[in-house]
């Protein structure tokens, strides 16, 4: 059976002149070997595989198209130009291994990539024709994209993990719900910087009453619902159409300083999300009062 030798360390007492201490003891043991995972090794080789036929297909596209652009432009700009060929096909390969989980999105980016991969195979057989004056050796040189492309999808084949249909719905739905949550964080950055800069552009041109501001959200007059459970220690504050400025003040009579304390009970009070900036300025107007 084969072996291997591995550092075992450990915590163990020691004792001098009658102090004991828990110090590492290192110790080297041989322990049984796994045996060889052949399925891993012949999977990283068909991965290491692919990604040399990617490369040596960029390498060969490239080389071709920018030698057939550099007869109508200099020839940095045409190399350049050539990278997108490949590029384009190989990304769009990357996006649909990121979509696997996700085959109607994924679509999309299979069909372009097989449009991109069928232009860049059309330009390197027009280099091989028209440089050799033979159709033989642009065919061969057009197939050089096509099996590193083949060599790919045989490597995302053997990493793919299929899911069944059941499985397949239920991921989509909760991967909707995370991306709809996920879209939301922007919006509601969008909607507080909108309410703080006509707060701010309204107060600075006089024409809001300080004691209101055009950024609280009673300034609509809708009524709320007043919550089901306020926060026990504010005994005083009246859950109907109360503005911000009267939560603020009842909630310092509470005896509540820190603002994030008060912005929530001030958000209970009102049943609206009412701005943090809203409520630090009612503070210091308290404050200074005080």
């Amino acid at each position: 059976m084969k072996t291997r030798t591995i550092e075992r360390t450990r915590l163990v007492p020691h004792t001098v002149d009658g102090q004991t201490e828990m110090v590492l003891d290192r110790e080297v043991i041989e322990v049984p070997a796994p045996p060889r995972d052949w399925d891993q090794i012949v999977r990283t080789a068909v991965t290491v595989g692919a990604v040399v036929l990617v490369t040596a297909s960029l390498t060969w596209t490239t080389a071709s198209i920018g030698d057939l652009l550099s007869a109508v432009t200099i020839t940095v700009v045409a190399y350049a130009a050539a990278v997108a060929f490949d590029a384009s096909w190989i990304m769009c390969m990357g996006v649909e291994w990121l979509l696997r989980y996700d085959p109607e999105r994924a679509k999309v980016a299979r069909r372009a990539g097989r449009w991109a991969l069928a232009v860049s195979m059309a330009a390197v057989f027009a280099h091989g024709y028209l440089m050799a004056d033979t159709w033989v050796i642009g065919a061969v040189g057009a197939v050089v994209s096509a099996l590193a492309k083949g060599g790919w999808s045989m490597a995302m084949r053997v990493h793919a993990r299929p899911l069944d249909p059941r499985t397949q719905q239920w991921y989509v739905k909760r991967r909707a719900a995370v991306d709809g949550q996920l879209a939301m964080i922007p919006l509601r950055r969008e909607l507080q910087r909108g309410r703080a800069l006509v707060e701010a552009e309204q107060r600075s041109l006089g024409g809001v009453p300080e004691e209101t501001g055009s950024a609280d959200p009673e300034a609509s007059g809708v009524p709320e619902t007043a919550p089901e459970n306020p926060e026990p220690q504010v005994s005083a504050l009246n859950f109907g159409r109360v503005t911000t400025q009267d939560a603020v003040r009842n909630a310092w009579d509470a005896g509540i300083r820190d603002p994030e304390a008060v912005l929530r009970t001030v958000r209970k009070a009102t049943g609206r999300d009412v701005p943090q900036s809203s409520v630090d300025r009612y503070l210091r107007a308290l404050r200074v009062g005080a």
